[in-house]
């Protein structure tokens, strides 16, 4: 196997409790330092938005880790990642946009609805994700840029100044 990262941070909620439980020792057992956010015995009430927001919190604080949020749809999942400052989470449901989200979007966590795949294929999606580089070509480079400037003008409160937007992210 020849990820560069070895960190990974998974968050569920009841909808993906046991696969989660199955993907941490399945990762661990493949040289990965796991860490889990969720909870530890199931609940068919709990939520999603603490564990992946946990989850997403800990991949923006520690450069190179990637994070795994898992629900029923993984759209939830993935608005709660997105909403830690840094990051970029993208839902997957086959090969290419696992792929793409690496490649493309350099995205540092990917959301996955168990209920939307097959427990195979959601394996073989995270493998994709996780051993996937950022391929570091310009356009893209460009386009995080811009999603970082936009990020920051939020967080400073200057998004009612973008008017020109375009200008802005140059």
């Amino acid at each position: 196997m020849s990820q560069v990262h070895r960190v990974v941070n998974v968050g569920t909620d009841h909808a993906g409790f046991y696969f989660a439980a199955r993907l941490c020792n399945r990762l661990s057992d493949q040289g990965y330092d796991v860490h889990y956010y969720g909870a530890h015995a199931y609940d068919p009430d709990d939520d999603y938005p603490g564990p992946c927001y946990a989850a997403a919190y800990a991949t923006a604080i520690a450069p190179g880790s990637l994070g795994i949020v898992i629900g029923g749809s993984g759209n939830g999942e993935q608005m709660a990642a997105n909403i830690v400052p840094g990051i970029r989470a993208a839902l997957v449901w086959n090969d290419e946009t696992a792929v793409l989200a690496r490649s493309h979007n350099d995205a540092n966590v990917i959301a996955i609805g168990i209920r939307q795949t097959s427990e195979s294929e959601a394996h073989r999606l995270i493998e994709l994700f996780l051993t996937e580089p950022f391929s570091g070509e310009p356009r893209h480079v460009r386009r995080i840029h811009q999603l970082a400037v936009l990020e920051n003008a939020l967080r400073t409160g200057v998004c009612s100044q973008l008017g020109g937007i375009n200008a802005e992210l140059d």
